[in-house]
């Protein structure tokens, strides 16, 4: 490893979990000795009026699809298979560039990370000669992620090695790494089996959950020797809303922000949650089965779709039905370790570990080539 290797991790504020993710490798660079370590939000730090509109546009259409509104979902399969046709990712690439090459003059990496699609980085980093990695936080590949001036991606399954082989990249370039997750959840136990009730986890801080989740907790609350536990994130509006409507029911405990989620999850028998990548990989890491309800489509459409068919998330479209199969998991523990079972092969949970080691090898790599 060169002395003091510096590296820029890029993110975005789209949804949570790309941050999630760029905060799992600056623990582990840490970890490992790597000081010089940074995590920048391009768009909000290059652009903070664009920004606030695009990251106010996504989070308007989750709200909207759920009325048949799906502008973004729309729009994500308009341009799966060729980024080209993609306005917003164009516009991305045009913005970006001036802001990175500031930050690249001011903080020289040996290698900038991307945790969110930004075609402007491998760009500018081609131009100026520096290393550039992209780390996809999805289970399904979308054409933004690709760029020939990538020197190398970090997926989470072979399923994706072989997609993105597939169109035109050398498997050389591509690591099965799995995706990176906080410390807290890889050294956490499951402790769901010593607990006198069943203990149902519901995310719900994502927005587009105030259209249903009082009927939610209602119908799973019906469940016998069942504990719901719901998290409501920084939507206080909604957390208040929810202890006043849920005041009287004694199975049911609201929560706001938590930062100790991962222990949550450690306690509790399954997860209901929207079907973030970053989530989805926590779920997996803790042996936590998932349930699904009405995935939006996009990216956590194919995540949910994904997961089910490999047996360890199960989506649900009404909520009689959702209940029906929370119900049939809890009273059959035969079940629940069968997809414990699934989760063990699927899960990688030294996924961080594995990325920066990695690219600390090449790092050094290049840097010999270099000297020579």
């Amino acid at each position: 490893m060169s002395m003091n290797p510096s590296v820029l991790i890029l993110t975005a504020s789209y949804g949570n979990g790309h941050l999630q993710a760029s905060k799992a490798l600056l623990q582990q660079c840490l970890k490992q000795g790597i000081e010089h370590v940074k995590i920048v939000d391009l768009m909000k730090e290059g652009h903070p009026v664009i920004n606030l509109i695009t990251t106010s546009l996504v989070n308007q259409s989750t709200k909207s699809s759920r009325i048949g509104l799906d502008y973004y979902g729309w729009s994500y399969y308009l341009t799966r298979e060729s980024k080209r046709t993609a306005l917003f990712q164009r516009s991305m690439t045009f913005l970006g560039k001036k802001k990175l090459r500031e930050l690249i003059h001011k903080e020289r990496p040996n290698v900038v990370v991307n945790t969110f699609p930004f075609g402007a980085s491998p760009d500018v980093c081609s131009s100026m000669g520096i290393r550039n990695v992209t780390i996809l936080t999805d289970y399904a590949l979308h054409a933004s992620w690709l760029h020939p001036n990538v020197d190398k991606y970090y997926v989470a399954t072979d399923e994706l090695k072989q997609q993105i082989i597939f169109k035109g990249i050398s498997k050389e370039r591509i690591e099965v790494s799995g995706i990176p997750v906080r410390q807290e959840f890889a050294r956490s136990m499951s402790t769901a089996d010593t607990h006198p009730k069943k203990i149902i986890l519901i995310m719900a801080s994502d927005s587009g959950v105030n259209s249903y989740i009082e009927d939610m907790i209602t119908s799973l609350s019906y469940l016998e020797h069942c504990q719901l536990v719901v998290v409501c994130g920084r939507n206080e509006k909604l957390m208040l809303r929810l202890k006043d409507h849920f005041a009287a029911s004694m199975g049911v405990t609201i929560l706001g922000y938590v930062d100790n989620i991962h222990e949550w999850m450690s306690r509790a028998t399954c997860i209901v949650t929207k079907a973030g990548g970053l989530t989805l990989t926590e779920a997996i890491v803790q042996h936590l089965p998932i349930f699904i309800y009405k995935p939006y489509a996009g990216q956590e459409k194919e995540n949910a779709l994904y997961l089910t068919s490999r047996g360890i998330a199960s989506i649900s479209v009404h909520l009689e039905q959702l209940t029906y199969k929370i119900n049939a998991l809890i009273r059959n523990p035969s079940l629940q370790e069968e997809i414990r079972e699934r989760m063990r092969a699927l899960q990688r949970s030294q996924a961080a570990e594995h990325i920066v080691t990695d690219m600390m090898h090449s790092m050094n790599e290049r840097a010999l080539s270099l000297s020579i």
